[in-house]
């Protein structure tokens, strides 16, 4: 099957734009929302949350010490990693 370089450069445009694709990086604002203060409840200084491997991945401040919280589906944190 032959493609043209315009058939080729519209498929690389909408590819994506397609639910499997797209980057899961982003988190709707009220889930951010709701793991800020889940978060800031226990001590925590949220810096950014993003989601990342199915995962939401919350950067905190907490006692001067930078971490990765990690949380699930139920924004119960599963681990956490310290980074100096």
């Amino acid at each position: 099957m032959k493609f043209t370089h315009a058939a080729l450069l519209a498929l690389t445009l909408a590819l994506p734009a397609t639910g499997a694709l797209a980057s899961d990086r982003s988190v709707p604002s009220d889930t951010a929302d709701k793991i800020r203060a889940t978060l800031t409840e226990q001590g925590y200084e949220v810096r950014k949350i993003k989601m990342e491997d199915g995962m939401y991945e919350a950067y905190v401040i907490k006692d001067g010490m930078k971490q990765e919280i990690y949380l699930d589906a139920d924004l119960k944190i599963v681990r956490s990693k310290d980074n100096d």
